[in-house]
């Protein structure tokens, strides 16, 4: 494809009723992984063609000749990706299931072990070299025994040429039957192979390659395709991104060539910016050599099948390596992230509370105050007043926290468009958001998915944005909110650290400011200037 033909399918993507983004799921997508894999005929054929491939699976798991069994790979891939949804779930659950450990050899093998046990307590250490024989034995046997059968396939696909990208397409749709139904072979199943993907994708095995403009049209077309958190709207806007004042850098595998299985980009700026407009080319770039900060704005998987996987993690510090190395001057590196998760839990929130504050009204007259102790300080008495100063004819409600909630659920955003509002609810919303990122756990981690991830990786939290993205989906998931995390050379590690062992969120002064009359007595977070 060259840079014509890109342009072409730009102005294709971007017409009204195109999405900007590929579909999330796999398996209702297959067109498109079909179109990666020989061409086959046998994509709408009836019963028998799963019993060809259920047959060509079963011959690349257990055969041991190797001057056939790229054929048979070659098989069982074209034969896989011409099968319907539900062929597909089916050959899984029969993978899952069928070829998994053997379990009667486990518990046996088990017994045995006991019972060497057995025999070394009754000799008292006399013939130890003996009894170690037997237990070095049995060991290595159990070893193999919890091996699943379909480690085989795994491992032969990965040494196959294109089996790295089948096995990727395989756990993909895994994930998209997990969401649907919770079974527990196939977790299992999920769980042996991400594990094996995360073994053979380790940061020595992955290219870190600039991404620029003189790079194949077919892998810019990857980055437009793949752009999950800033769509690219034009040619124009993607020359942007790659040109002067601007990076993108992607991780490439030698078994999946022309396409990223990540990749990050990055905006060379003067300072820390609050918005993403401020990215997003409203002004001219900088001269480079002036930039102090490399803003990371957006990081993309092209890879649904390595969700789990945190390749993300390696990208950041390389990519904070090189820059440093090539531009001792930047002495910043932080990120203008979003916050996908806020306005879910927040509207939840909202409407919980508004009703238990309805309900302990109507029984404040009465003995009967069982809501009250599950009722949860929301708004503060102020922004409570305000909200309630409101003229009907701008939102109606009986608190203010069903306000609130009206207002941020109303039609197109149109609170955001009235200056009144949006000086109501700043105050708030940020406090909000601000106990949002530090204070709501999940399994003792941040709740917000993209706070995990930088967190984990060693970021701090350093500041909180107000109207920071514009668009629909900014004010739809964020009410327009963003937040910058700053990785701290000199701190990575330790902040990564206390955050897996504790659950610690370091963040600025500035963010701890907005929940410590809440937070006095708990010591959340570490706050850093």
């Amino acid at each position: 494809m060259n840079k014509r033909s890109l342009a072409v399918l730009l102005r294709a993507r971007m017409r009204p009723n195109n999405s900007t983004k590929l579909a999330f799921s796999p398996l209702p997508n297959r067109s498109r992984a079909r179109a990666m894999q020989p061409s086959s005929d046998n994509a709408n054929k009836p019963q028998r063609d799963f019993e060809h491939v259920r047959d060509s699976m079963h011959s690349a798991i257990s055969m041991n000749k190797t001057e056939v069994i790229d054929t048979v790979l070659n098989d069982f891939s074209e034969g896989y990706f011409s099968l319907c949804y539900e062929n597909r779930r089916r050959l899984l659950l029969v993978l899952a299931k069928e070829y998994d450990l053997n379990r009667t050899q486990v518990c046996e093998l088990i017994k045995q072990y006991l019972g060497v046990l057995g025999e070394e307590a009754q000799s008292a250490g006399h013939e130890e070299d003996g009894v170690l024989g037997s237990f070095y034995r049995i060991e290595r046997n159990l070893r193999h025994a919890l091996k699943p059968m379909y480690e085989g396939l795994f491992e032969r696909l990965n040494m196959h040429p294109g089996g790295l990208k089948v096995l990727t397409s395989l756990r993909a749709d895994i994930l998209s039957i997990l969401a649907e139904e919770n079974i527990a072979s196939l977790r299992a199943l999920d769980s042996y192979l991400k594990e094996k993907l995360g073994t053979w994708l380790s940061p020595a095995a992955l290219e870190l390659h600039q991404i620029t403009w003189d790079d194949p049209a077919s892998l810019l077309e990857k980055i437009v395709a793949y752009e999950a958190v800033h769509p690219i709207s034009n040619l124009l806007d993607l020359k942007r991104r790659l040109g002067v004042g601007r990076r993108c850098f992607g991780y490439l595998h030698a078994a999946i060539p022309g396409e990223p299985l990540i990749f990050i980009e990055v905006a060379l700026l003067k300072n820390v910016a609050q918005t993403i407009q401020e990215v997003l080319w409203d002004d001219p770039p900088i001269p480079e050599c002036e930039a102090t900060c490399a803003l990371f704005y957006s990081i993309s998987s092209t890879q649904r099948g390595l969700a789990g996987i945190n390749l993300g993690k390696f990208l950041i510090k390389r990519v904070i390596t090189l820059v440093k190395r090539d531009m001792p001057h930047i002495s910043t590196f932080a990120t203008i992230s979003p916050i996908p998760g806020f306005i879910q839990w927040l509207l939840s929130k909202l409407a919980s509370q508004s009703k238990l504050a309805e309900v302990n009204d109507i029984s404040q007259s009465s003995a009967d105050r069982s809501g009250s102790a599950f009722r949860e300080n929301i708004l503060e008495p102020e922004e409570e007043k305000a909200l309630m100063d409101l003229s009907e004819e701008f939102v109606a409600g009986k608190n203010g926290m069903e306000r609130m909630l009206n207002l941020l659920t109303s039609k197109n955003h149109e609170w955001s468009n009235f200056a009144p509002l949006l000086s109501i609810l700043k105050t708030p919303l940020l406090r909000l958001c601000a106990r949002y990122l530090l204070q709501e756990k999940k399994r003792g981690k941040a709740l917000d998915s993209v706070a995990n991830f930088h967190l984990q990786n060693g970021a701090m939290i350093e500041r909180i944005n107000w109207m920071a993205d514009r668009s629909e989906n900014g004010l739809h998931q964020s009410a327009g909110i963003m937040v910058n995390y700053v990785y701290r050379l000199e701190n990575i590690e330790e902040y990564a650290q206390s955050y897996f062992s504790t659950g610690q969120i370091h963040a600025s002064d500035d963010v701890c400011r907005y929940v410590e009359p809440l937070n006095e007595h708990q010591p959340a977070t570490d706050k850093r200037g």
